[in-house]
C-alpha cells in the first residue's frame, strides 16, 4: 500500500527551562505520518493523553516509542483502519532538570511522488454498520491541510470526516 515509503527523520532539543509551568515543549498533536518511531534520552518529557488525561511516558534507555499517526488512523492510501486504531495524541513538556534530546523518524509516503491518486476506505473494512469515516483524498491534500493547520490541539483528521 505504500504507507509507509518515505521517511523524514527529525531531531529535537528541548532545553533546561527553570520555570517550565510557564512554557510547553510541544503542544497537542498527532503525528501526520503512518507510524512514528521516536528515540528518547534517559529525560522524562513526553506525554500521552488518555481518556482526557496526560500520562508521562517513561524515559527507559536504549527504548524506542511508536506512536500510531493520522495516516493509520484514516490512512489517506487506504483509509486503512477507519478509525480502528486511534492516533496517539500527545505533547512534550519542559522540565527544570535538564535539557532533553529526542530523535523521530516519521514513516509516510512521499508527498512529492505520491501524485493525484485518491484514497479512500479499503472496501472489505466497510459495512451498513461500518460506513467510511472520512473522504477521499491526496496525501498532498491531508499533508498540506495538517501543515496549515499547525499543532493546535485539534486533529487535521476532522477536515476530512464525511
Amino acid at each position: 500500500m505504500k504507507c509507509a515509503e518515505g521517511l523524514a527523520l527529525l531531531g529535537h532539543y528541548y532545553p533546561f527551562c527553570p520555570q517550565p509551568e510557564l512554557t510547553m515543549g510541544a503542544s497537542q498533536h498527532a503525528d501526520s505520518d503512518f507510524l512514528t518511531v521516536l528515540l528518547n534520552d534517559h529525560v522524562s518529557g513526553l506525554q500521552v493523553l488518555y481518556q482526557n488525561q496526560w500520562f508521562d511516558v517513561p524515559s527507559v534507555p536504549g527504548s524506542l516509542v511508536v506512536n500510531i499517526g493520522d495516516l493509520l488512523q484514516a490512512n489517506l492510501h487506504s483509509l486503512i483502519s477507519n478509525d480502528k486504531f486511534i492516533s496517539a495524541e500527545h505533547r512534550v513538556v519542559a522540565n527544570n532538570l535538564r535539557s532533553r534530546v529526542s530523535v523521530a523518524c516519521f514513516f509516510r509516503s512521499d508527498v512529492n511522488k505520491s501524485g493525484d491518486e485518491l484514497y479512500g476506505p479499503i472496501q472489505e473494512l466497510l459495512s451498513e454498520d461500518n460506513p467510511p469515516k472520512y473522504r477521499a483524498t491526496t496525501v498532498k491534500e491531508y499533508v498540506n491541510y495538517y501543515n496549515t493547520k499547525g499543532l493546535d490541539g485539534t486533529s487535521a483528521l476532522l477536515h476530512f470526516r464525511v
